[in-house]
């Protein structure tokens, strides 16, 4: 072999080594802080709840979770080294609220999680009730959107699930009509968990302003009320707006899951 083809020999397989590179180191990577992350280990894992339910009585747009009220909790509970399992009434398929997903309520990270297909496969085949353990979970978040107000109340195996995961000493948290999801759940006497306790919830007044009261099956804030509870709402409507009562966190409306995940996380450090 010449002096010449040598070279020319150097600089192809210089050439082919940079695109090997090129494509093999990201996954290198990707796997480095994959296991890096299986090294530091998970916190512990928050039982997420969504809604199988997508029909109004007589709208013709459909209902199902409120996306923002699933991603803002998510990235901060990720974030703070939580691991999620998402469980809905009946397993399987999550609607999308329609209204939800127009811009003025969407921001880039919900965006992101849409056009992810791996999350939107979590969403296509949630866990049932049946499928989980009470004893794997620190803490249970009821999710929102206008459908749960059919599914959340008096299903007997969220109910169970989500009064042994506060009786181990776990977390109950919702946000908006998800703060349905506590209505019936007792203590261990047998009275309303939320009776005497302070929460909060999609008020009254957001269920006007946003022209839904006649579709509703009842007013979440009523209903609260109704329990014993104490309820409160912020001072403006649709601004963030959470309570922590101990390990009852609820938060008010569209606005509040981000306020309601780091409230959660925060509790979280202080369990054993």
């Amino acid at each position: 072999m010449t002096i010449f083809e040598n070279r020319q020999f150097d600089r192809i397989y210089r050439y082919f080594l940079a695109i090997v590179l090129l494509f093999t180191l990201p996954v290198a990577q990707a796997a480095e802080q994959s296991n890096s992350k299986q090294a530091m280990g998970s916190k512990g894992k928050i039982l997420v709840v969504m809604t199988n339910h997508a029909k109004y009585p007589s709208r013709e747009d459909t209902t199902g979770l409120w996306v923002t009220e699933l991603t803002h909790f998510y990235d901060v509970a990720l974030k703070a080294g939580y691991d999620m399992d998402f469980v809905t009434p009946k397993g399987g398929f999550v609607p999308l609220d329609e209204r939800s997903q127009k811009w003025i309520y969407m921001d880039k990270e919900a965006r992101a999680h849409l056009a992810d297909k791996s999350f939107m496969s979590r969403l296509s085949n949630t866990l049932k009730p049946s499928d989980v353990k009470a004893s794997d979970y620190k803490a249970i978040y009821f999710t929102g959107g206008h459908g749960v107000m059919w599914d959340f109340p008096n299903n007997p195996e969220l109910t169970d699930l989500s009064e042994k995961i506060y009786r181990q000493g776990g977390i109950v948290s919702a946000v908006c009509h998800g703060v349905a999801g506590l209505l019936a759940l007792k203590d261990e006497q047998e009275q309303p968990l939320i009776s005497n306790r302070t929460v909060t919830g999609f008020s009254n007044m957001e269920e006007s302003l946003s022209g839904m009261k006649k579709q509703v099956p009842f007013f979440l804030e009523d209903s609260l009320k109704a329990k014993g509870a104490t309820y409160k709402r912020g001072f403006f409507p649709f601004t963030s707006y959470v309570i922590v009562d101990d390990r009852i966190i609820t938060g008010q409306n569209p606005q509040s899951p981000r306020e309601v995940g780091e409230e959660v996380v925060k509790r979280l450090s202080t369990i054993k």
